[in-house]
């Protein structure tokens, strides 16, 4: 029998090694029971490939022996196809390719849309393995939440009426869209209507608020009545890194959620001077208004995890519980966005704290370029990590508008990161452009330059030794006279 060439594309795959959607088995003379446990977590997961005559972990291809290549293929059409087995049943089959003689046996597992079980066990993947989690609770929740078709913020709450609401809020929300939005022109009642926070609940057929009008617009007791693990903690961690040097704990709606992790985020980070072409931009509330609202909008609020915002001495941590899509750190070129909770990210969009969905990511990466000069992350998972990278000059002790040296500058200087005074009493000694740029914590050399050197060297608070010779690899800078 002529068999067909091994693909350049699942050749790169094994050339990848094990991942969260490639396996390995030796099987090499049948089927092992493991075979099943990878196809079940690969259906309730994000799907995969499974290549079978391949060594584990390493990607050594070893090839399947050709006399046992009917019986088990026969063995796996069978047993994916009986419920007693796999259930619900599945429908693949192996296809068989050489390579370099040897024969391997592959099949694609796509992604279910219920809980897949093998002999009774719910498994999902984590990385490389196949997790039985069926005695775990919680984790086999967050796995039927995946597979539903209808999202846990539009639960409808019985009970709640509209006044149980906080007018002032809906009233604020209001003028919060722009001018001529449909909603300025409405009434309560059908302003949370079209907000899709009043819905019919399918099960009996009764209309109500949901689980999304309380958490936006209802008042903390009401909140705490219906979800009493809502909470996000903000963390500053500079200086006393064991436990905190300062702590918000924020147990209200979202709108006004968002408001104080805004305040904690300026309070704690300095807005520095940056140019977007030759535009001044604030990028930290940019980055802060994009990890905050991702924060707020995309959480599991099912789950019990505590979201957090920590500030630390090189870093803006976001962390929150995560009805997860997929495993590891998403690629800005590579990566497709999920609606979490669709009415709370179609809210914040029409009062202008999101935009179109995946429009956080990129804006992100934009405006961490631009702060820090370094590369944020993502990290999906059943906890959702946003990294933020940030330099001293983010954290460290603000410029304030009473500083000596600065009333007594010739112009007011943009810089508003390290104080001016430290940077000044750092260059009573010559210093390379180096030294002084590893002293103002930046990366990047052209960031250094734009945002700090230059106003110093314009505004005549900082002065060049070789001033007839600006490029010279000799070059220093030290404080003027003056």
């Amino acid at each position: 029998m002529e068999r067909l060439e091994l693909p350049p594309e699942l050749l790169a795959l094994i050339s990848g090694g094990e991942s969260v959607n490639v396996e390995f088995k030796k099987s090499r003379d049948g089927i092992t029971k493991d075979v099943y446990d990878t196809v079940c977590s690969f259906s309730n997961r994000d799907g995969g490939h499974i290549f079978l005559g391949v060594k584990d972990g390493k990607g050594i291809i070893l090839g399947v022996n050709a006399s046992a290549l009917p019986k088990m293929k026969k063995e796996f059409s069978d047993c994916i196809n009986n419920p007693n087995k796999v259930n619900p049943p599945l429908y693949l089959t192996l296809e068989e390719y050489e390579y370099d003689g040897k024969v391997i046996l592959h099949t694609y597992v796509p992604s279910g849309t219920t809980v897949y079980r093998h002999a009774g066990r719910i498994y999902d993947r984590s990385h490389e393995s196949d997790i039985d989690i069926t005695d775990n609770a919680a984790l086999v929740y967050r796995l039927y939440a995946r597979k539903q078709d209808s999202f846990f913020v539009n639960k409808v709450i019985p009970g709640i009426e509209l006044r149980d609401l906080r007018s002032d809020l809906i009233e604020r929300t209001r003028e919060m869209t722009r001018e001529g939005h449909p909603w300025r022109g409405m009434a309560d009642e059908e302003m949370l209507r079209s907000a899709k926070l009043i819905l019919r609940d399918r099960t009996t057929s009764e209309e109500g608020l949901t689980l999304a009008a309380v958490l936006l617009l209802g008042p903390d007791s009401l909140i705490y009545s219906v979800l009493p693990q809502h909470k996000t903690d903000a963390l500053l961690r500079v200086h006393d890194t064991d436990r905190y040097d300062d702590r918000d704990i924020v147990e209200t709606n979202l709108i006004e959620s968002y408001d104080r992790l805004m305040g904690f985020g300026k309070r704690h980070l300095n807005d520095l001077f940056v140019l977007d072409g030759d535009r001044r931009v604030s990028a930290r509330d940019a980055i802060l208004r994009e990890v905050i609202a991702n924060l707020l909008c995309h959480r599991d609020f099912s789950s019990r995890f505590i979201a957090s915002m920590t500030i630390e001495g090189d870093r803006l941590l976001t962390r929150n519980g995560n009805v997860a899509h997929g495993l590891g750190s998403l690629k800005l070129d590579a990566f497709s966005p999920y609606a979490k909770n669709p009415p709370i990210a179609d809210f914040f969009r029409e009062i202008g704290w999101a935009d179109e969905l995946g429009s956080g990511m990129r804006n992100t990466f934009k405006y961490t370029g631009l702060y820090s000069g370094g590369t944020p992350s993502f990290e999906e998972g059943d906890t959702f990590v946003t990294t933020v990278p940030l330099t001293r000059s983010a954290t460290g002790v603000r410029v304030g508008p009473h500083s000596e040296e600065l009333s007594h500058s010739r112009i007011a200087t943009p810089l508003d990161a390290v104080g001016l005074s430290e940077i000044l009493e750092f260059c009573s000694e010559p210093r390379s452009r180096r030294e002084l740029q590893d002293f103002c914590g930046y990366k990047s050399a052209a960031h250094f330059r734009k945002r700090i050197l230059k106003p110093l060297l314009e505004g005549g608070q900082l002065e060049p030794t070789i001033p007839e010779t600006p490029n010279s690899p000799l070059q220093r800078y030290a404080r003027t006279r003056a």
